[in-house]
């Protein structure tokens, strides 16, 4: 946990306010994310685009995965315990992001999407460990990274995964039709912005998870996005996971991801909110008569 670290209580001197507002954990990860993906970007991509290695896509990855490899055992030989937890799963993230601008770069056409669908699941899932490391330390934690939300959302991202690979398989056609799968891209970075700025309006008051006791620091934030929705976070994180499949161009998915992510987020808010009644009781009854939840057909536990 980033706050309880005494090493994370003198910021370095120089470099950007971001940097220096970030906790060592955030600093860590962040130089982990970058220093990996330029390590394979740049020597991966001269090798590809003058034909250095073999003109099979297979034979493409090698390269990347090996300097991934070397990289993972220099991390494993300078750093011990939680720093080591918190780089490997980092430069895994940069490693993602890496291959996936690489498959955007010389993949055949009807991968390309696939890549860009990555960057977009790297860029979550580590910016998610980065603003809170900036927004609230003290709740980071190895979790922050999402990485291990839950089973369900393993088994839902794996069957995205088998969907677009059968169809590119047997329609390879369907998954270019008409270029629909960039209104995905554009769902998805309109999503991120939501939910990142989410947390940083928020800040010390977010928090992965559902509070049962309110923190001496916990504010009702009804200021920024939060005044036009009530669960900004949420928000982009429906509209966001929508938006993967329909990059993907995945029918299935789409239908099973929108009812999935619409029930999670129904039970979700019911909970949330009975909390926060019980936190900002008449403030928190206000602004839910003023702002809506965000989320179509879901208004909350309300007080009749």
């Amino acid at each position: 946990m980033c706050a309880t670290s005494g090493r994370n209580s003198a910021p370095p001197t120089g470099g950007s306010p971001f940097c220096i507002s970030l906790c060592y954990d955030g600093r860590l990860s962040l130089f982990c994310f970058l220093i990996t993906a330029g390590l394979i970007l740049i020597p991966s991509v001269p090798q590809i685009y003058y034909g250095i290695v073999p003109q099979v896509w297979g034979a493409v990855l090698w390269g990347p995965v090996l300097y991934y490899a070397l990289i993972n055992m220099v991390i494993r030989f300078v750093l011990r315990n939680h720093d080591y937890q918190v780089a490997i799963r980092a430069s895994f993230l940069g490693f993602t992001m890496a291959v996936s601008v690489l498959v955007i770069c010389f993949a055949p056409t009807e991968w390309q999407q696939f890549g860009v669908y990555g960057c977009f699941m790297s860029v979550f899932h580590y910016s998610e460990f980065l603003l809170i490391a900036y927004a609230n330390p003290r709740t980071l934690s190895l979790d922050s990274f999402m990485l291990n939300h839950s089973v369900h959302y393993g088994l839902a991202a794996a069957a995205s995964w088998i969907e677009f690979s059968l169809e590119l398989y047997f329609l390879p056609e369907f998954k270019r039709f008409g270029h629909i799968w960039l209104l995905g891209v554009v769902l998805c970075a309109l999503g991120e912005l939501v939910r990142k700025g989410a947390i940083v309006t928020a800040g010390r008051s977010f928090t992965h998870l559902v509070q049962d006791e309110k923190q001496t620091d916990h504010k009702l934030i009804t200021h920024g996005i939060y005044a036009y929705c009530r669960h900004p976070s949420y928000v982009g994180w429906f509209w966001w996971s929508i938006g993967t499949q329909i990059i993907l161009l995945n029918p299935v998915c789409i239908c099973i991801y929108t009812l999935v992510s619409w029930l999670f987020f129904h039970d979700r808010i019911y909970i949330e909110e009975y909390s926060l009644l019980n936190f900002f009781q008449s403030d928190y009854v206000r602004y839910q008569k003023r702002v809506p939840t965000g989320l179509p057909f879901i208004r909350g536990y309300l007080i009749e």
